[in-house]
This record gives C-alpha cells, structure tokens and sequence, in this order.
C-alpha cells in the first residue's frame, strides 16, 4: 500500500505547491515552474542552455521557452558561448537578482507549513528519505536521456 501510493503523495505535494507558489509569485510576475530557473542561473551565471535542461530534467524545447519568457521579462540574458557558438549561455540581470530572495522566501515559507505538522526528527528522516529516493530517481532518468541521445 505505502509503496505504490508514494508517487500519489508527492505527486499531490507538488501539485498543490504548484498551486501556492504560483499565487506567491505571481506578483513578482513570474510563474511556479520558472522558479527552478532563477535558482539555478542565480547560482550559476553562465549555465549552458544544454546544462539547465538537465538539472532541471525537461527537455531543451521546454528550457527554450521558458528562458524566451524569462527574457522577455529582463531577467536573464543570452549570450553564444565564445569558443564553441552552438552553445547558450544564460546569466541573470539584476532584476532576477533581486528576485532571488523573494523566490527563496516562497520555497521557504512552503516546506516550513508542509512540514509544521511533523517533530524536527520526524523532518530530518522524511528529508533524508526522500534525498535518497530522488537520488535514485535522478539516476533512471539520466539513464533514459543517454539512452535517448544514443538512439538519435
């Protein structure tokens, strides 16, 4: 019973963070699955469009426009990478700079009122579980997108 209703469960945290965040961020005009990119460009200024797909695990045409949407509300730019000009890189403005906080407080303020109802031990376990799962997880879907690549 726990085993098959897991992907249940996350599936309807994700889902009604969705729901959360969405509202929360939509008067700083961004939206829930964008918040992914703005922690990762933040974190890395000159991620490669190719590197954010995976990190992200979508695909390069769903990280194409998303980032269109981003620029079109400055707050990434574009740039060719210099020795190899099929590749993208992706740095934040200072507009997404100072977005940062406010989508960090959201992600906060969200695992902070998921978790109230369980003891600090309780918080500690279910997180290193699921690190644990999602490790493995992560480990399946590379697997398929090089198994993907190698087909095409």
């Amino acid at each position: 019973q726990t085993m098959n209703g897991i992907m249940k469960y996350i599936n309807r945290i994700h889902r009604m963070g969705g729901v959360v965040y969405n509202s929360k961020l939509r008067d700083y005009g961004i939206a829930q699955c964008q918040h992914p990119y703005i922690l990762l460009i933040c974190r890395e200024p000159g991620i490669s469009q190719e590197k954010l797909a995976k990190e992200i695990c979508v695909n390069k045409s769903n990280v194409t426009r998303q980032l269109a949407a981003l620029e079109e509300k400055a707050l990434i730019t574009r740039k060719q990478d210099e020795q190899d000009r099929r590749i993208w890189r992706v740095y934040p403005t200072q507009t997404m700079q100072e977005l940062l906080p406010c989508v960090r407080k959201v992600m906060r303020e969200w695992n902070e009122y998921i978790l109230a109802p369980l003891s600090e031990q309780e918080q500690q376990t279910l997180i290193a579980l699921l690190e644990k799962v999602s490790e493995r997880a992560n480990l399946a879907a590379q697997e398929t997108l090089s198994g993907r690549e190698k087909q095409a």
